[in-house]
């Protein structure tokens, strides 16, 4: 019975879901966040939010964990040139949070770091306040990428990623 009510309750939501928790208007502001962001350093930020899980990861049991992994790969956070692109992830059905850092920045920044964004953001969407959540994660995730990663004055620093937030 317990995965029967996991997959309804995954399947009871979809993206206009995911619009609905941010806005259409949040969203450009997240973006624009992103963007302000990126030019202070040589890292990547990308936001997914996702109402579910696609059925077969619901079938087989897989975490909101796996769903990041697999999503910082789809989204193709990993493949940026120093390899310090995060995501900040959430599935909304489960109301989970999850930052899946890449190896450049994975090794600079202990795990209890990431725990501590994590927990910032649970409070604000246990409010509802989903926009200020997400704002409050993307800039402690910029403090960590100039504090070890600032982007050079006068140096190139491409945007490598989209900035506006992936919703699914």
């Amino acid at each position: 019975m317990n995965r029967l009510w996991r997959i309804l309750k995954h399947r009871w939501l979809d993206d206009r879901d995911a619009l609905r928790a941010l806005g259409a208007d949040a969203l450009e502001r997240l973006a624009r966040r992103v963007e302000a962001s990126e030019r202070r350093h040589t890292g990547e930020i990308r936001v997914c939010v996702e109402a579910g899980l696609p059925f077969s990861y619901l079938w087989r049991g897989a975490t909101a964990r796996e769903r990041a992994v697999q999503m910082f790969g789809k989204l193709r956070v990993w493949d940026t040139e120093h390899n310090n692109g995060v995501l900040i992830y959430l599935l909304l059905a489960e109301h989970r949070i999850e930052i899946i850092a890449d190896r450049g920045l994975a090794r600079r920044v202990p795990q209890s770091t990431w725990d501590d964004i994590v927990q910032g953001m649970s409070g604000a969407f246990r409010a509802g306040r989903f926009e200020e959540g997400l704002n409050a994660a993307v800039d402690a995730v910029t403090a960590l990428l100039v504090q070890h990663f600032p982007a050079a004055a006068g140096a190139a620093n491409p945007n490598e990623l989209p900035d506006v937030p992936h919703l699914q």
